[in-house]
Order: structure tokens, then C-alpha cells, then sequence
């Protein structure tokens, strides 16, 4: 299905003038939100790598934060002991956190609901204990890399990567024929599997996908931020976040995902500058997080169909009047 079916000529207007917008922000904000920015939109694009899995496909993993860490290593690594371009760590970065997802999925994704996600959590901790003990990650002192190119380069990265899971999970969960599978797989595993769908490759394939976008977007912040450490960038944090990100914003959802990573982006930044690192906005954030899912369990997202659904009574209610008052 293309675009311009699926969209209205003034949706399609006000996706183009805010790419426009987005484009031009490097050139016209200060150094201090371009970094916000980017911080935003490496968000984005995890928490909707996250949603392919935890949300389209239903299962909920706690060991997203693996791969994220996977592919920093593997392009921090390539960088310090090859010194191969960007572009190509990063490629590299994801195709080999791709099969080493899709080797770890077969006996992972034999597990489901609680004990799936008790699972990937025990992985993501486990790869972590194991990089702590390697000399060549650098082991509990980290891995330190050059300094590379300016903020505005890793802005337009971030966003294009952001950009391109977006359309990912906009072409291929939404409206394709291997979407529909992974509904099926969500809804009802066992009468899918019934039917003749082959529901390992489905979950194996989803579980490989989302993991290797982490990877990339790993891989990307590590030559962003130049020092990677396991506490950073295996810690169980990482994957939290994501998960938050996506049920602040609505599970399952496309623009869920992009709505919690902005809220909860730029509230936790707004909180460390007003209380630096002490824990009140920790606090702050699990009560309104809290609020959230007891009155909006569908997200952030509910509440815009909610007032969408209340602007369209109005309009209804106004129409009558107008055509009464016309005659």
C-alpha cells in the first residue's frame, strides 16, 4: 500500500513541512537541544524496534537492551582495532547482531509471556557479566573511541535511522501480508499454527529484525558518545526505557512509540536539569507513569482518540444546527 492511499493530502502536507522542519532544526537550535534532539530521535527509533516485538507481535522482552549494547561493542570495536568507516561498522553492526538474534531466538522464543521476558532479561544480563571479562571490550574500564564529526551529523543519523524503522514497521507491520502474520501470531499462536502459518519463522524473524535495528542505533550512539561502558550500554535501564517509552505511548501502535519517547525524552531531561541526578524525578515520572496506566491503559494514544472522538460529536451536533439555520 503506498503512502498517498493511506494518507489524507493534509496528512500528507503535514508530514512533509515537519521533515522540512526536522531538516532545518540542526542550522537553527543551539548546541544543547540539537543534542536533545538527537537523543529524541535515537529513542524513537528504539522504542519502535521494540514495538515490532513486545507490541505487534505481543511478546515482551526485557533483553532488548542486549542488542543495543551488541551493536555498540561491535561498532566501537571496528572502529578502534580496524578503523573501517562509519557507515560500514554500522552496517556490519547490524547484520551480525541480525544473525545473532536470529541464533538466540530459536531456543528464546520456545518461552512465552512471563517466562519469555524473565528470560531475555537473564540473557541481556548475561552478555553483559560476559563483556565485563573480555580484554578486548575493555572489560570494566569501558572502550573509548576518537572523537569523530560534529552534533549535526549524528542528528541526521539518528533521524534517519528513526525514520527508517518508522517506515519499517509502517510498510511491513502495518499494511503487508507478513503484518497480518504477526497479528495472527499476537491473537491466537495456536489456531495460526493450525492454519498452516509457520509461526517460529514469524517470531524468529520479528525477533531478529527489532534487535537488529537496536543494533544499528547502538552502534551509532557508541561513535556519538565516544565512551561505551557495560553499565550504559547492557544495563537493564536501556531496555526499561523501552518498554515505558512504548506503553506511556500505546503498545501496538504506530505513533505510540513516538509519543512516549518524546514525553518521557524530554521529561527526564527537564527533570535533570531542574534536580540534576537525585531521585526526585525518578519519583515524579513512576507516579505519572503510574497515573497513565490506570486511566489511560492503552496509552498516551487513547487520549487523542478520546478527543478526536469528542470533536467529531461536536462537529455532528453543530452540522444539524447549520443546516437548519441555511433554510
Amino acid at each position: 500500500m503506498s503512502i498517498s492511499k493511506s494518507f489524507s493530502p493534509v496528512k500528507l502536507i503535514i508530514l512533509f513541512l515537519s521533515m522540512v522542519v526536522l531538516c532545518c532544526l540542526p542550522f537553527v537550535v543551539s548546541s544543547f537541544v540539537l543534542r536533545i534532539a538527537t537523543g529524541i530521535m535515537m529513542w524513537i527509533g528504539l522504542a519502535l524496534s521494540w514495538n515490532m516485538l513486545g507490541g505487534y507481535m505481543g511478546y515482551i522482552s526485557f533483553g532488548h537492551g542486549a542488542s543495543f549494547g551488541l551493536g555498540a561493542y561491535i561498532a566501537g570495536m571496528l572502529m578502534t582495532q580496524l578503523h573501517l568507516p562509519f557507515f560500514v561498522s554500522l552496517l556490519i553492526a547490524g547484520i551480525l547482531t541480525y544473525i545473532f538474534a536470529a541464533l538466540v531466538g530459536y531456543p528464546t522464543l520456545r518461552l512465552s509471556g512471563s517466562y519469555f521476558a524473565i528470560g531475555t532479561w537473564a540473557f541481556a544480563e548475561m552478555m553483559r557479566q560476559l563483556v565485563l571479562v573480555l580484554t578486548i571490550t575493555g572489560g570494566p574500564e569501558g572502550l573509548r573511541l576518537p572523537p569523530m564529526l560534529n552534533d549535526n551529523f549524528f542528528y541526521f543519523v539518528m533521524f534517519g535511522l528513526a525514520l527508517l524503522v518508522f517506515m519499517v514497521a509502517y510498510l511491513f507491520f502495518e499494511h503487508s501480508d507478513f503484518g497480518l502474520k504477526v497479528k495472527a501470531v499476537r491473537e491466537e499462536e495456536t489456531a495460526a499454527r493450525t492454519l498452516g502459518l509457520n509461526t517460529t519463522w514469524v517470531k524468529n524473524q520479528v525477533f531478529a529484525l527489532s534487535s537488529m535495528f537496536a543494533g544499528i542505533i547502538g552502534g551509532a550512539f557508541a561513535y556519538w558518545i565516544t565512551f561505551i561502558h557495560p553499565d550504559s550500554v547492557l544495563g537493564p535501564l536501556i531496555a526499561d526505557q523501552m518498554v515505558i517509552m512504548v506503553l506511556l505511548g500505546g503498545i501496538g501502535t504506530l505513533f505510540g512509540p513516538v509519543i512516549g519517547a518524546i514525553v518521557l525524552y524530554v521529561g527526564n531531561q527537564y527533570m535533570l536539569v531542574m534536580w540534576g541526578q537525585s531521585s526526585a524525578y525518578l519519583i515524579i515520572l513512576g507516579l505519572a507513569i503510574c497515573l497513565v496506566i490506570l486511566f489511560l491503559p492503552e496509552g498516551l494514544m487513547s487520549l487523542l482518540r478520546i478527543l478526536r472522538g469528542r470533536r467529531r460529536g461536536i462537529i455532528k451536533r453543530l452540522l444539524p444546527g447549520m443546516k437548519k439555520s441555511n433554510i
